[in-house]
């Protein structure tokens, strides 16, 4: 089974539907991104599930780029920025991770959550 994305005009995805592996051949069908780009009216690019093409798994909202053939998430925050790699990086470095970014203050919290699901963990494995 192979996964796919549908693009708008703005090469964001609007959907991302399970269909046919790429070595699939059927009715005479073996272009599958056509295919379906054809039936839905929109461009149909492939995405890999386990991140073996186009760098990540699609998901709606996120943009496709045409220039580097991969996916690209939707900007966490209004301050994130991307690097060459494509990915979102914060103004600041993360201290580690159980801190979570805030950006009406534009720097790292601590998260709590994280601590008391760490908590909870070390009560479980204690007994």
């Amino acid at each position: 089974m192979a996964h796919y994305a549908f693009l708008d005009d703005n090469n964001i995805v609007t959907e991302v539907i399970a269909g046919r592996n790429e070595d699939e051949v059927v009715n005479g069908i073996s272009d599958w991104e056509e295919y379906y780009g054809a039936l839905r009216g929109q461009r149909c690019v492939r995405t890999s599930y386990n991140n073996n093409i186009r760098k990540q798994y699609a998901g709606i909202g996120w943009s496709y780029d045409d220039v580097r053939d991969e996916f690209v998430e939707p900007q966490p925050f209004p301050s994130w920025s991307l690097d060459s790699n494509n990915d979102w990086q914060p103004p600041t470095p993360r201290p580690s991770i159980k801190f979570m970014w805030n950006e009406e203050l534009q720097l790292w919290i601590e998260d709590e959550m994280v601590g008391t699901l760490e908590k909870t963990d070390e009560q479980l494995h204690a007994t």
